[in-house]
């Protein structure tokens, strides 16, 4: 089982998402925990914050409550690996979830305010963010690392084929998908997945990755290319569709 300990001064909205989506089932599997902590009821009077030294601007989170929230954990669980929010904090990807899923305790630290008392960062393992973008909070970044971790936790997707096929998970982007009705609004459903054909179907698949990546992420193209990639991506250089690819290849 994987633990989170999310330390926060608004537990309610960490407990809210539990009770929803994959992160509800990896809970009621067994395969995950997560504890919203709330940093308040470690604070004298329940103050967790205080002006800054230096006639600095906004309110800080205090040290004391949070350092307290953490032995109080360590005592209880044993050492977590400890997280905290921070703007400038590592980007959270795929990879990085990846290395989460292998260990057992993890406590994330949300941030708030102007941020957090520096000292705290003495019990800190890793700064993380969402991005170059300045959050209220750090409360939707840690919920996005529980959830996209829940996840990844064998036996709590009902279809573990879709964790290979997401994007980031191997060589390139996503493919579109399609549901009914098969025409809605004059738009109309690729005729080659309706065609039962499953190695048509495996090359629509890889080339609208490939377009996917070579349009919205040229920076994701790997380098040990293949020959059947490296002609996909020649083919939608030069604005061929599938459709004529096939015909060029005699598949169609």
């Amino acid at each position: 089982m994987l633990e989170f300990y999310v330390l926060t001064i608004f537990p309610d909205i960490v407990e809210c998402y539990t009770r929803y989506g994959i992160v509800h089932q990896a809970v009621k599997k067994g395969k995950l925990k997560v504890s919203a902590v709330d940093i308040r009821s470690f604070a004298p009077k329940g103050q967790v914050d205080d002006t800054a030294y230096g006639g600095f601007p906004g309110m800080v989170l205090k040290p004391e409550p949070i350092f307290s929230a953490y032995e109080s954990i360590v005592q209880k669980h044993g050492k977590p690996y400890v997280l905290i929010t921070e703007p400038w904090g590592r980007k959270i990807d795929q990879r990085f979830l990846e290395g989460l899923v292998q260990r057992e305790k993890i406590m994330v630290i949300c941030g708030r305010y102007e941020g957090v008392d520096e000292r705290v960062k003495s019990i800190v393992d890793e700064e993380v963010s969402l991005g170059d973008v300045i959050l209220s909070g750090g409360e939707l970044v840690a919920l996005t690392i529980v959830d996209g971790t829940a996840r990844l936790l064998p036996g709590v997707l009902n279809e573990p084929k879709s964790l290979k096929e997401d994007s980031y998970m191997g060589r390139w982007l996503g493919y579109p998908v399609y549901t009914r009705p098969r025409v809605f609004r004059g738009m109309e459903v690729p005729e080659v997945l309706l065609s039962g054909n499953h190695r048509l179907i495996e090359l629509w698949k890889l080339w609208h990755r490939i377009e996917n990546t070579l349009r919205k992420r040229p920076d994701l193209i790997p380098e040990d290319l293949t020959p059947e990639e490296e002609e996909i991506i020649r083919s939608i250089k030069k604005g061929m569709s599938f459709e004529e690819w096939l015909k060029l290849k005699g598949l169609s």
